[in-house]
């Protein structure tokens, strides 16, 4: 729901990425590519994308999991962080705008890394594991529709490996999780997750305020 961090003026903000953020090129590229589209709020902040890569390479992911890719930049960022042997399999209902995510992965060379899967999600995830595919996993990224961040969150839990990582985006949902008077479907959606995971004894949790909230949650062994 956000391109930046939450509850950052642009003056902070505007430090924060002149002393910390290294983007490449072709991520710029991608990332004002997609903020002249109508769409824009739905990529995550520049910011995300390298802490995300970061957390990647901190746990030595080789197999990563997306579900909700848009425009790409976040499977860029992260696949770029990966071996050379790793891989990603990418979930997205939109073939318009993953075409834009795999005109850049070609430009990126890494392609050959990626397994685009254009459906629905909760299908998707559930082909996965019945392809014998649970505990494949080291890192896996939720940003799709809210409704289903729940059940995404479930299936990955299996899907990912003892010690691996789940992300999970827009967990501060630009504030509105903390409004009493907000009771919209998507923001019902995100507090219910917040709830739901706040008290799983399967998984370390912590919630980052970066872009729209991100919670990371690591499954025990």
């Amino acid at each position: 729901m956000s391109n930046r961090s939450i509850g950052l003026d642009d003056r902070v903000l505007g430090f924060l990425r002149e002393v910390s953020l290294r983007e490449t090129p072709l991520l710029r590229e991608l990332r004002e590519r997609t903020l002249a589209m109508p769409e824009a709020n739905m990529q995550i902040a520049p910011e995300q994308g390298q802490f995300m890569a970061l957390l990647a390479r901190l746990i030595g992911a080789r197999h990563y999991l997306e579900i909700g890719t848009f425009t790409g930049y976040s499977a860029l960022a992260v696949a770029q962080a990966l071996p050379e042997s790793g891989r990603a399999i990418c979930v997205d209902r939109s073939e318009e705008w993953t075409s834009i995510a795999e005109t850049f992965w070609i430009r990126a060379g890494i392609n050959d890394r990626m397994d685009l899967r254009i459906g629905e999600a909760a299908e998707i995830l559930q082909r996965l594991l019945s392809e014998g595919r649970s505990g494949d996993f080291d890192l896996a990224f939720i940003d799709a529709d809210k409704a289903g961040t729940i059940e995404y969150y479930e299936r990955c839990l299996e899907l990912v490996r003892r010690g691996g990582l789940i992300m999970v985006d827009n967990t501060l949902w630009d504030g509105r999780v903390a409004d009493p008077d907000a009771d919209d479907e998507d923001t019902e959606a995100m507090r219910a997750f917040d709830r739901h995971v706040a008290t799983d004894e399967r998984v370390d949790l912590s919630l980052v305020p970066i872009g729209d909230g991100l919670t990371l949650l690591r499954k025990r062994g």
